[in-house]
């Protein structure tokens, strides 16, 4: 029989807060983390708009030798685990006995290649770069770091799949449990927040524009939207097995009952609605559950006219009708990018544990797609046993997952 795979411990660091009361109390009040950052202005943004994510603290932490192959992206997800490990009751001595894996969602690292380069083309000289260089500028830099930091000796790798990578690591982890492969994964998704990561996203004028009031311009589902915000840091959840899991004491969060995928085959920045139900009644079917037993869904929606189109064309088709309710976590946070798969699943696992769904703030005009979903434009207090939150990516990479309140069988 495949292995049930609960999640005991969760991590995350993202401009709702620094921790899971921080968020918490966030999205329980509907508060937006986003702002301006000047930086961008003078870098020639066209939306200096972003979420804001506070710097870690390290000094204490970390030695200065591992700090310096460090970079921000990685910086939150050590903040972000090191939440989880604690949270699952897991310290050095056990991880030191045990195989534990690492499985991180990152698909830039965008800083440490420009800073690089800026040396090189003003010194000419090679020399000059330093030891960091190389560690922070490698994609699988989250992982590399995570692993050697908390001397992880399991599965160890960075699953690179745009805005649907942090989702997708969670997902493969499910897997590498479910299949006797491993007992515990340290799965989540980073994401840099620096002004040299997005300026390229910044030129395909995918940004709001709405700067008069920061926190009004992430509009998932709004008529009125124009464009995403884009945001960062980190979240991380440790994934396991049940049976591992009460061997050792563990106190179970929630449990990871399917993961479903898709890709649309189609343009590389193309949404596609066929490829959103796919991905969400794989997930479904995986859980064993129906469109009648989902109690909220996380949306990917991004604030921009066709994903979110696509997407309320696709939960329209399955979820019409049904007690489920939506809202999108970005119209807080906005887009958390590499991480928004992972960020999202922890902050839909705390909606659950606290038995409300947060809000789709700045949900006031619905347009012909979004008119007839159930969209959650204020807190909703329920109890909420099975969610179900979705991630897409660009290149038509699709990922959703189910989770489940835990319950003993």
């Amino acid at each position: 029989m495949a292995r049930r795979v609960v999640i005991t411990g969760m991590g995350i660091w993202s401009c709702l807060g620094t921790n899971i009361d921080e968020v918490r109390e966030s999205l329980y009040n509907g508060k937006s983390g986003i702002g301006i950052d000047e930086h961008r202005k003078e870098y020639g943004y066209r939306s200096p708009l972003t979420g804001i994510v506070e710097k870690p603290q390290l000094k204490k932490l970390i030695d200065r030798h591992t700090r310096a192959g460090l970079p921000e992206e990685a910086e939150y997800a050590f903040m972000a685990s090191k939440q989880a490990f604690e949270q699952a009751g897991v310290n050095s001595a056990y991880l030191d006995k045990n195989e534990v894996g690492v499985i991180f969602g990152n698909d830039s690292s965008a800083k440490p290649v420009i800073e690089a380069a800026e040396i090189m083309k003003e010194k000419h000289d090679s020399q000059l770069l330093g030891y960091g260089f190389i560690f922070q500028s490698m994609n699988s830099t989250v992982t590399m770091n995570l692993s050697t930091i908390f001397h992880l000796k399991g599965i160890n790798f960075t699953v690179s799949a745009a805005c649907a990578s942090g989702s997708h690591s969670i997902g493969l982890g499910y897997m590498l449990i479910k299949q006797g492969l491993q007992d515990m994964v340290l799965c989540g998704g980073a994401q840099e927040t620096n002004f040299y990561s997005m300026a390229t996203f910044d030129a395909l004028s995918a940004f709001s524009v709405r700067t008069d009031d920061p926190t009004k311009a992430s509009r998932p589902f709004d008529r009125d939207r124009d464009g995403l915000i884009p945001s960062g840091g980190a979240a991380a959840l440790i994934l396991e097995d049940y049976d591992h899991a009460v061997a050792r004491g563990a106190n179970i969060i929630a449990e990871v009952a399917g993961y479903g995928f898709s890709s649309n085959g189609s343009g590389i920045s193309q949404p596609s609605d066929k490829g959103c139900m796919i991905a969400m009644s794989r997930a479904m079917n995986d859980a064993g559950v129906t469109a009648d037993e989902i109690d909220y869904i996380n949306a990917h929606a991004t604030s921009t006219k066709q994903g979110d189109m696509y997407e309320a064309m696709a939960l329209g088709e399955l979820f019409g009708g049904k007690k489920a309710h939506i809202s999108s976590t970005k119209s807080m946070t906005g887009h958390e990018c590499w991480m928004a798969g992972a960020s999202e699943a922890v902050y839909s696992i705390i909606m659950m544990q606290n038995n409300f769904v947060a809000p789709n703030i700045n949900f006031e005009n619905p347009d012909e797609f979004s008119a007839g979903l159930n969209i959650a434009g204020e807190r909703v207090d329920k109890e909420l046993d099975i969610i179900l939150s979705n991630s897409f990516g660009f290149g038509g990479t699709n990922s959703a997952l189910v989770i489940k309140k835990f319950k003993e069988q």
